[in-house]
């Protein structure tokens, strides 16, 4: 005899609050500078086991993630979508889509969830959005494929050509036919695929600035190394460019350009004293070694203190922490959000999660070990970037180390499928054992 027991609604509402909760924690850690695989299987287990409770509820549990969504936050869409997925439920499924396409904030909740959830469980939903009429849906599609390392094949193709008709009709970001070109652009990069080279190549002179560092950055992964990084480079050094954007097109650039290049490139960063983190960040991806004494220097300066140890980190692959060479939190440093409601300031401190280093401790293991490394050579995490070393740096690195190490093997390899560090971890460790095979 099956006892069947009514659910208690207070802990399936307990297990909806925390799976969107957990979902926001998950997409901050995914970045985050002190974040291996293993921290990040961690929270992937608790967000699984709150989901679990929410479908042994049955419909109860997807009727409460249905009202969560009287504000649709990411968290809340990512459980409900979750959920649509494993039931089939088309008719939710829509409503969520109509849900994310008039709130873009609530978009990355709809792809994560794309994301989350098994290949075996898209047949035939991705499938059909890939052949909507919808620019939003064709472009879930597509992040679905991505994000599972499946080619869409002619539907990427077809995104591309169809993109590029569309793009008179308008150039800003909200445009759905620029964020469907877009995507498509990141798209190629992130699947390998080699024959969409030229697309890309015709796509660096898009209206549109996002589709330009799209179409330049997925040129650089499959292999042009002429007209992609002279765009990269221009962006990088236009004052006219979104900060966030400039400092993604010196990301990629920087790992493919020669030392004599990146000097250059981060002078002209240099010339701009608002910048000084960026050009602490690109120093740290450049790698040479030419820079240490400075990048200590900057130790001193309290708001650039954590910043240029991470930059350190990078190039001499050491872990502050682990080998003692931080130092207490200064009294007197506060740069997030305090208790003073005369105080206006409340972003977040982008520094929160890094050691605070030791300029002299540091100074000295530098005295003691700068003779491995050779000025006008790029390091990254203690040596030249080669297949083998970023694989390392894959499996055990921090979550911005191992952001840096997918795009290097990519890049040493073109047309190879960008590694995806923010799926599930229990996928990543597959995408591990076939690497290794």
């Amino acid at each position: 005899m099956t006892l069947v027991r009514a659910p208690v609604p207070v802990v399936v509402m307990q297990h909806v609050e925390d799976a969107a909760h957990l979902r926001h924690v998950r997409s901050v850690l995914v970045r985050a500078p002190h974040v291996r695989l293993l921290q990040l299987g961690r929270i992937d287990e608790r967000i699984a086991a709150h989901l679990d409770g929410i479908a042994v509820a049955g419909a109860y549990g997807a009727g409460l993630t249905q009202q969560a969504l009287e504000r649709p936050g990411a968290g809340a869409v990512f459980a409900a979508t979750v959920g649509a997925i494993a039931d089939r439920d088309a008719d939710r499924l829509d409503k969520l889509l109509a849900i994310t396409e008039a709130v873009p904030a609530s978009r990355a909740g709809l792809l994560s969830a794309f994301g989350w959830v098994s290949a075996p469980e898209l047949q035939g939903i991705t499938r059909e959005l890939l052949e909507a009429p919808h620019p939003w849906r064709r472009e879930v599609g597509l992040a679905a494929c991505a994000m599972h390392g499946v080619d869409p094949g002619l539907a990427l193709d077809g995104a591309l050509r169809a993109g590029s008709a569309d793009a008179g009709e308008g150039d800003g970001d909200g445009d759905g036919s620029t964020a469907l070109r877009a995507r498509a652009l990141r798209v190629a990069g992130q699947c390998g695929r080699r024959d969409l080279v030229e697309a890309c190549l015709g796509a660096l002179v898009d209206a549109n600035e996002r589709c330009r560092l799209a179409a330049a950055s997925s040129a650089l992964l499959l292999g042009n190394r002429a007209e992609a990084p002279d765009l990269l480079a221009n962006m990088a050094s236009d004052a006219l460019i979104a900060p966030a954007l400039r400092l993604s097109a010196l990301r990629v650039v920087l790992k493919v350009v020669s030392p004599q290049q990146a000097q250059s490139l981060l002078a002209v960063v240099a010339e701009e004293p608002a910048f000084v983190r960026t050009l602490i960040q690109g120093i740290g991806i450049a790698g040479d070694p030419h820079y240490m004494p400075w990048l200590i220097a900057q130790m001193d300066v309290l708001r650039l203190a954590r910043l240029a140890g991470e930059a350190f980190s990078f190039i001499t692959g050491i872990d502050l922490a682990y080998l003692d060479l931080e130092r207490k939190p200064p009294e007197d440093a506060e740069f997030g959000p305090n208790d003073d409601p005369a105080d206006g300031d409340v972003a977040l401190d982008e520094d929160e999660s890094l050691p605070w280093p030791d300029p002299l401790k540091i100074g000295g293991w530098w005295k003691a070990n700068a003779h491995r490394f050779v000025p006008g050579t790029r390091y990254f995490m203690g040596e030249p970037p080669s297949p083998s070393h970023c694989l390392g740096v894959l499996r055990t690195g921090f979550q911005r180390q191992r952001i840096a190490a997918a795009e290097y093997l990519s890049l040493l390899r073109p047309g190879m499928p960008l590694f995806n560090v923010a799926v599930p971890t229990w996928r990543q460790h597959r995408l591990f054992a076939q690497m290794s095979a």
